[in-house]
Parts: structure tokens; sequence; C-alpha cells
């Protein structure tokens, strides 16, 4: 076994995950801890282009504390990525200069096709029976969705700058929304995904695959589940049907009510219905009556490749 530490970096949230993971590259990753953090590093960047200085020192707090976590479990080999606020970002190399002095590694900042790739890797290992190739794998985060399409291994990736976070600040200002806005978001991610779905899966996935806090958001409230319960979310199979009714909800709830719901995170309350509809709107583009939600993505994916992509 080696001991890996992976901190991923998104528009919304900040992640760690440390692991023993078998050096042959088979079995299972043995957890140590997974933490997340809602940072919002993204803050206003789809509108500015730049991370505010606010979200950047959010996201330092956050860091130090991984740090701290990291040196106490003993991580052999440490591994940070940086996602599509910080690819989209006229400074980011404030934000490398602030990891690597809280940090002491350099994050990589990853494109959209690489996180794609390292999302299906960690979310088709260890599927359950009864979830058949071909796979379309949807990772919704706060600036970007990524679309993987394979069947055992990747055939077609797609990152698209549409996610929960930039679909709020463009369009779902009002507490609820209004229809004439929700028309509109709804509009844009059919616009921008349309193209990119058809891009990558040439035929209907005979399992879909939703990564991210969005999606398994989504499925703990179709689920009725009385708390946030990683166990009870991971591989459920939520239906079309389920996840519009949710959506449709989320969206009529002011933020009050989204925040009392008991497995929403606070820092997701604003940017949940986004999501929601996100998923909801790749699952009628895919023609797909169902979503498998995964609590196993792009983290999962860093730690194999420490053993699949020796570095």
């Amino acid at each position: 076994m080696v001991r890996v530490a992976v901190v991923d970096c998104g528009t919304n949230s900040i992640r760690l995950l440390v692991a023993d993971v078998p050096e042959s590259g088979t079995g299972a990753l043995t957890d140590l801890t997974r933490r997340m953090e809602i940072v919002r590093l993204g803050e206003g960047v789809d509108r500015t282009g730049r991370l505010a200085a606010g979200a950047i020192a959010r996201t330092r707090v956050a860091l130090a504390e991984y740090a701290g976590e990291i040196r106490r479990l003993g991580a052999d080999r440490v591994r940070m990525v940086a996602t599509s606020a910080t690819r989209d970002a006229a400074n980011a190399d404030e934000f490398a200069a602030m990891v690597l002095d809280t940090l002491a590694v350099a994050p990589e900042v990853v494109s959209g096709d690489e996180e794609a790739r390292l999302s299906y890797a960690g979310a088709v290992r260890g599927l359950p029976a009864g979830a058949p190739p071909p796979y379309l794998v949807v990772d919704i985060g706060g600036g970007s969705t990524e679309l993987v399409a394979g069947d055992g291994r990747v055939e077609a990736a797609r990152s698209v700058d549409i996610g929960c976070v930039r679909i709020t600040e463009r369009h779902l200002w009002g507490d609820p929304p209004d229809p004439e806005q929700v028309a509109a978001a709804e509009a844009d991610i059919t616009a921008a995904l349309g193209p990119a779905l058809a891009a990558v899966a040439g035929r209907r996935p005979a399992t879909m695959i939703g990564l991210a806090g969005s999606v398994t958001t989504v499925a703990g409230i179709a689920l009725g589940l009385p708390a946030y319960d990683p166990a009870r979310i991971h591989h459920a199979r939520i239906g079309y049907e389920e996840v519009a009714k949710v959506t449709a909800d989320l969206l009529a709830m002011p933020r009050a009510r989204r925040l009392a719901l008991p497995v929403m995170h606070p820092g997701r309350a604003d940017v949940i219905g986004a999501g929601a509809l996100i998923l909801r709107v790749v699952m009628a583009l895919a023609g797909t009556g169902s979503v498998l939600a995964s609590e196993h993505d792009i983290l999962d994916g860093v730690a194999w490749s420490f053993v699949d992509q020796p570095r």
C-alpha cells in the first residue's frame, strides 16, 4: 500500500482524500479521511475573469487545515488539482503561490479533458452489479460540467463551462427565481450541453453515473434521508421523474427552505437549484431513465493515478 493525499479545488468546494492505495492497482482504496469545505473560490470569476482576494483567503484557511491533516496521517505522496475557476482566472498565479506556501505542493491546473478522464477513472471502479456499460459519467461542478463516455475505458470526453455557480450567477437571481429566470437558465444549459453530449455519446448509455455535490444532494433529497449519508447515497439509483420533481421543488423554494432540508450543506443552498437543473437537462438530452449517484469521483481518480501512472 502507498498512502496518498489528494486535494481537489473546484469553483465551489475544496476537498481532501487521504487513502491507502494498493500498489498493484487492483482492489479498493482504504479511506483514512474525506473532507469537504465550501470556499466558493470561483465567486464572480465568470463576470470578472479573476479570483477574488476574499475567495483566495477562504481557500487558504481550508487548505491550511488540510495540510495539517495530511501531516498527521503521514501521507507519502501528495497531489493537488485545481479545475474550472482556476483555469479561467487571469490571476491564477496568485492562487498557485498561496497553495505552494500553504501546502508545500504546487497545484496542477488540469485541463477540462484531464478533469473528465480523472473523474471517469474514479467513478467506474467498483461499480455494482446491474450497472452495465456503456457508461456516461456526468460531473457537475461549480464552474463546469464534464461529460465522459466509455465502455470500461474513456472513448470521448468534453468539458463545458456550465456549472451550478456560473448558472446561478448568470440567471437565477431571485429568491426563489422566477419562471423567466429558470427558462433562461435551462436554455443556456441546453445550448451548451446538447452539442457536447452529442459529441461524446453516439448511442444511449446503458448506465449514467452522476458525480459531485449537486448530484449527491439531489439523490439524498429524493431518498428522503434524515441527514446526509454518503453510504446510503453512493450508488443509489434515482429515476428521471424523481430528479425532475426534486429540481422543480428546489427552484420553487426560497433559500431559507432549501437551507432547512436535512441533507443540504449550507454552502450549497444557493446553487443547488442550478445544479439540479443541469442534471435534469442532461438526463433528458441523453434519454436515460435514471442516474447512479456516486461518491467516488476525481478524488478517487487522482488517488489511483499514483499507481496507474507512477509520478
